[in-house]
C-alpha cells in the first residue's frame, strides 16, 4: 500500500491538496505526473481514489475519483498506557501498535521510567502513526494522547470497565481475567518501565479496580510486553465473543 498518502485536511469535495512531507515524497521520490493515480486517506475512516491534477513546487492538487468506506479497525477499542522506552524504540513501538490496531496510546510518567515523556516528542510519534497507517492500511489514526502521571491516569480511568495491568504476580496467560464479562467495547492496558511499576503504583491500580496479568517467566522489554498484552487482549476479546469465557462454559 505504498501509494497511500495522508491528507491532513478532511476531504469534503472533489479536490484535495497534498503538502509537506507527503507532497515531497510524491513529487521527488515517486516522480508523480499529471494523471498519476494514488489513494488518499484523511483519518475519517474512508479511502479516496485520486488522480494528480496539478504539481507545484511543494504541493499537489488531486482530483477525487471515488470515496469508499473501508473499516480495518478492531471491534475492540484498545487504549494503551505505557512508560515509553528510550530513543528509536519509541517509534518502533508506535509502528507496531498501529499495525495491531491500538486506538490510542497514552505516554505515562512513572517512578522508574527511563524516558519521561515530553509533549514535543509526541509530534514525532504522531508522524510515525501516519507512516505506519500508510503501510498497514488503517484509515483512522491511532491517537497519541498527552502524557499523564500515574496517579492521574488511574483516576481518569475509573469509569473504564475493563482494565489490565502487566505485572509478574498477576493471573497467568491463557486464563480469563474477567470470566463473567460480556465482550466490552473498549479495554485499557497498562505497561510499566523496564524496572516495573513500584509496589505503590501497583497497589494504587489494584485498589482502583485494575486486574494484573503475568506475561510469562522471561523478562520482556517494554515494547515486547506492550505488543504481547495487546495481542492477548484482542485474542481474549475474540474468545469471549464466541462464548469461550470460563463463565459462559460453566467452569
Amino acid at each position: 500500500m505504498s501509494d497511500r498518502y495522508f491528507v491532513e485536511t478532511p476531504i469534503s469535495s472533489d479536490r484535495a491538496m497534498l503538502g509537506g512531507a507527503e507532497a515531497h515524497h510524491l513529487i521527488h521520490v515517486m516522480r508523480a505526473k499529471r494523471g498519476s493515480r494514488v489513494v488518499l486517506f484523511d483519518g475519517s475512516g474512508a479511502e479516496f481514489a485520486a488522480a494528480v491534477e496539478t504539481i507545484g513546487r511543494s504541493e499537489i492538487e488531486l482530483r477525487i475519483l471515488s470515496r469508499e468506506e473501508i473499516d480495518r479497525e478492531l471491534p475492540l477499542r484498545i487504549t494503551l498506557g505505557i512508560a515509553l522506552p528510550k530513543g528509536d524504540r519509541q517509534k518502533w513501538l508506535v509502528e507496531k501498535a498501529v499495525e495491531l490496531g491500538v486506538a490510542a496510546l497514552m505516554p505515562l510518567k512513572t517512578a522508574r521510567a527511563a524516558a519521561q515523556p515530553v509533549e514535543r516528542a509526541s509530534d514525532r510519534l504522531r508522524r510515525a502513526v501516519v507512516e505506519a497507517s500508510k503501510q498497514c492500511g488503517r484509515n483512522r489514526l491511532m491517537e497519541i494522547r498527552k502524557p499523564q502521571n500515574w496517579a492521574e491516569f488511574i483516576e481518569d480511568s475509573a469509569a473504564e470497565p475493563c482494565r489490565l495491568l502487566a505485572h509478574p504476580q498477576g493471573f497467568h496467560r491463557g486464563a480469563d481475567p474477567l470470566p463473567n464479562l460480556k465482550p466490552p467495547q473498549s479495554i485499557l492496558l497498562a505497561v510499566g518501565p523496564e524496572g516495573g511499576f513500584t509496589p505503590d503504583e501497583t497497589a494504587l491500580a489494584v485498589a482502583a479496580g485494575w486486574h494484573t496479568i503475568d506475561l510469562g517467566r522471561r523478562m520482556l522489554r517494554i515494547e515486547t510486553a506492550a505488543l504481547l498484552l495487546t495481542a492477548m487482549a484482542s485474542q481474549w476479546y475474540a474468545g469471549i465473543g464466541r462464548g469461550e469465557g470460563r463463565g459462559e462454559r460453566g467452569e
